[in-house]
């Protein structure tokens, strides 16, 4: 894995993200037994060699995808906050929260091969998000957003949604459901 004291050239970075995407999208559409690291490489348009500076094993590849994931939704946080309304944010990034759930479940069977080789993927993803939630609900206090809810009470209620409506085909239910969830975070008058 590439260390993060040192920054890469522009190409070398292009090439890390091409390969986490191509490695995304493998590993959420096949069994992770049938995706070979050639076949990530070929679909990234990257030789072997590039595959392995950047990921020295495939269990290295899968736990940088789902730290990657992971990352792109909470780092979106401020983005969020500087182009919409607070309410209006969080409710967009509530979306993203269930597209990153949908990505982590087709990752699953490859996550648990990084556990099983003694990997913790999952050792601050609750920090993470019950971070970005904070931020969310904190800016939204000024927007009409309730102050007196917890951050991880807002995650469980999220994962719920996730997991009882996180198919690609439930997603308008997943939607309504959100909507719901954002009108109880606002304040009552």
């Amino acid at each position: 894995m590439t260390h993060p004291e040192r920054p890469l050239r522009a190409d070398a970075r292009r090439n890390r993200e091409r390969l986490l995407d191509a490695a995304l999208k493998a590993f959420s559409t096949a069994a992770a037994a049938d995706v070979t690291l050639e076949r990530v490489a070929r679909d990234a348009g990257v030789g072997i060699g590039t595959l392995y500076r950047h990921f020295p094993t495939r269990e290295a590849l899968i736990e940088e995808v789902y730290r990657a994931e992971l990352a792109r939704l909470c780092d979106a946080v401020p983005r969020l906050l500087t182009q919409l309304p607070p309410a209006a944010a969080l409710r967009a990034w509530m979306d993203g929260y269930i597209d990153y759930m949908a990505a982590k479940h087709g990752l699953a069977e490859a996550l648990r091969t990084v556990i099983a080789a003694g990997g913790q993927p999952f050792a601050h993803s609750r920090d993470r998000l019950v971070g970005a939630i904070t931020r969310l609900l904190e800016a939204g206090a000024a927007d009409g957003l309730r102050t007196d809810v917890a951050p991880l009470d807002v995650l469980v209620a999220l994962s719920g949604i996730s997991l009882a409506a996180g198919e690609p085909a439930r997603r308008d239910q997943a939607g309504r459901l959100l909507d719901l969830l954002v009108d109880g975070l606002r304040a009552r008058t």
